[in-house]
């Protein structure tokens, strides 16, 4: 019987002929594909010469059937909302590859409610997690007899709210430290794939846009000026820059980097940075 699983190509042996034309080629899933970092994660892998195989996950379908259509038979989609842990469980279920997946990048996740922990229902710390860590680790399931196989990359995207608390972030700093806490784990427990966490910087995404339009007024004076001022005085980064890094990471992260938790500009990362 005909397999009904997506693939690459035009035919199912696509990928095989892809590899051996493109021998540097690497297959990549990207989450949160449609939209800031993750878009310029997505941009920058689909521009490589390598021809790289790219799988991509987020809410936006039309951003997602754009990417495609740019790059047919290099990219497939998989629209979906990363707090449904059944979808997060069919994306690499769906999909019909060699055996094989050469990087992970978890890039998605939610600010959240955006609340003191003394105003935020349980509920709202349930969902925040779901989707920042409960997604990832089921994810991370998934693929790693793939990874496994490559000797593979996963790398998450992190937050410096990991490690500097700023108030009414307690939900989104804490999931974030659990992400750090899983790729550290993850070096101990898979020692064939090389995990990473990335602190991508202050940059100007929709996330920064919420957070000066919906969420100062929860936040202590002192955390407000730094978001304030960082817009206004063009402090913000392009999403392209952390995006570079974090995709080459995907395809070509030293081994010895596994289980940090790393600024995108940090100089252990300069071979990455350009």
């Amino acid at each position: 019987m005909a397999s009904t699983k997506a693939h690459f190509g035009p035919s199912l042996d696509y990928i095989s002929n892809h590899r051996s034309q493109n021998p540097s080629s690497r297959t990549i899933l990207v989450t949160g594909a449609t939209a800031g970092i993750g878009l310029a994660i997505a941009n920058h892998l689909l521009s490589s010469p390598a021809h790289h195989l790219v799988i991509l996950t987020g809410r936006k379908a039309d951003v997602l059937d754009d990417l495609r259509s740019r790059n047919p038979d290099r990219v497939l989609c998989k629209p979906g909302d990363m707090s449904d842990l059944d979808y997060v469980g069919s994306i690499l279920r769906d999909v019909e590859l060699d055996g094989r997946l050469d990087g992970l990048v978890l890039n998605h996740g939610t600010l959240g409610a955006c609340l003191r922990i003394a105003d935020m229902e349980v509920e709202d710390w349930e969902r925040t997690f779901r989707i920042n860590v409960s997604s990832c680790v089921a994810l991370v399931q998934s693929a790693l007899p793939l990874l496994r196989t490559a000797q593979g990359r996963i790398v998450f995207t992190s937050s410096g709210a990991a490690s500097n608390a700023y108030s009414s972030w307690g939900a989104y700093g804490a999931s974030k430290a659990a992400i750090n806490h899983l790729a550290m784990t993850l070096k101990n427990e898979e020692p064939q794939v090389t995990s990473i966490s990335i602190r991508p910087g202050v940059v100007d995404t929709a996330m920064q846009v919420d957070i000066r339009e919906k969420y100062l007024k929860n936040m202590d004076e002192k955390d407000q000026a730094k978001f304030i001022s960082a817009k206004k005085d063009g402090k913000l980064l392009p999403p392209e820059k952390p995006g570079h890094v974090i995709a080459e990471l995907a395809v070509r992260a030293d081994k010895d980097l596994s289980g940090m938790f790393l600024s995108w500009d940090d100089a252990k990362l300069a071979q990455y940075q350009s």
